[in-house]
């Protein structure tokens, strides 16, 4: 089935650097327990839910209106969310942090262009930048993960990239990113008047202490912070989607953008949300809890597992993960294969959620594990 639909899409004119390609996306399969591509388990609370309800329907009586090309409460709204002294004209939003990013390609990257990134990180960003016609260079991490100053700026100023992404936390492993790194990857960058993306799609599962890049961004112009509303918020079907960065970068993004590309539901329901944000939040503490209990029972289980910072779990040790993965799946709990050699990702769900996925991952390994 695959074959015969890329056979058939060769024989189309598509770009050149487009044949061969697949597109991103993680298994949608109807299981109990969906715990493979960091969904907020605990969605929208009940009062919420009729807040956004009222204001989309104050919205519908004006559909046959453009929204505001400039969504400029939602903005407000995002940079009061946000602090750190940061207005409306440093924030920028789109549908979904991804096509933030895709933006940012658009405006910054394209045909001679290059962006750099560390893998493993977030899939899509090799996938945005072929979609924008922007070669994409892979950077090394350290065995375990991490990316210290040093050896991130070297391969900065080494690669000469136009863009840089610096995912914190980093998705699929959960490792933040000291301030250091990116201060040196900012300054590394000069030269090739780099834009540096710390993409913090996760920040607020992070530990207590953990610093956030909005911190760095007085006096560095080429400095991106992006965010989403997908994952604390609970809105992943919302696909909202934002950054900070000095308001020349918003400037540089106009120029990119599709005439009114937020919608007024999508605005309506943004700002909603954001009105209500402590009740949003509320859950997070306890996804944070349900987190560490991951890790810790894991951990007990003899199994490897990655620092994390944000909803979910990166966990190694596993002689054939796939066959793991599929024993969850069979018990209708679908966790995540991100391509890693003997390792596998689980995003934090309810208690419920993850005392099954604990109780079934066990009775799969607890006689491999020694």
């Amino acid at each position: 089935m695959v074959t015969d639909q890329l056979e058939r899409l060769s024989r189309l004119p598509i770009r050149d650097n487009l044949r061969g390609l697949r597109p991103y996306g993680a298994p949608q399969i109807d299981v109990p327990i969906l715990l493979n591509v960091n969904e907020n388990t605990h969605g929208v609370p009940g009062d919420v839910r009729r807040a956004i309800v009222e204001a989309v329907q104050d919205a519908v009586a004006g559909l046959n209106r453009y929204p505001d090309r400039e969504f400029t409460l939602l903005r407000e709204h995002l940079a009061g969310y946000l602090g750190h002294g940061l207005t409306a004209d440093n924030i920028w939003a789109a549908n979904g942090s991804n096509e933030v990013l895709q933006h940012i390609l658009l405006a910054f990257g394209g045909p001679g262009r290059t962006a750099l990134g560390f893998p493993p990180t977030y899939s899509m960003y090799p996938l945005l930048a072929g979609s924008t016609g922007t070669s994409y260079l892979a950077g090394t991490r350290a065995d375990n993960f991490d990316l210290d100053a040093g050896a991130t700026a070297e391969q900065v100023a080494e690669t000469g990239a136009n863009i840089v992404f610096l995912c914190s936390p980093n998705n699929p492993t959960g490792t933040a990113l000291s301030l250091d790194v990116v201060a040196a990857a900012y300054e590394a960058g000069e030269a090739a008047r780099a834009i540096i993306i710390v993409d913090e799609a996760y920040a607020e599962f992070s530990h207590t202490g953990t610093p956030s890049a909005l911190e760095l961004l007085p006096g560095r112009e080429r400095l991106i912070v992006s965010r989403t509303m997908s994952k604390a918020f609970a809105l992943a079907g919302a696909r909202v989607g934002y950054l900070a960065a000095a308001p020349e970068i918003s400037d540089a993004l106009r120029l990119v953008r599709l005439p009114y590309h937020l919608s007024a539901i999508t605005q309506a329901t943004a700002i909603a949300a954001l009105t209500h944000s402590a009740k949003l939040l509320a859950n997070v503490d306890e996804i944070k809890r349900q987190r560490d209990r991951i890790v810790s029972a894991l951990t007990g289980l003899g199994l490897p597992v990655a620092p994390s910072d944000s909803n979910f779990v990166l966990f190694g040790g596993l002689e054939d993960p796939r066959a793991v993965w599929q024993g969850l799946l069979d018990a209708g709990v679908l966790i995540r294969d991100v391509g890693i050699p003997g390792h596998l990702r689980v995003t934090a769900g309810t208690e419920e959620e993850t005392r099954i996925f604990l109780e079934t991952l066990e009775s799969l390994i607890r006689p491999s594990v020694s």
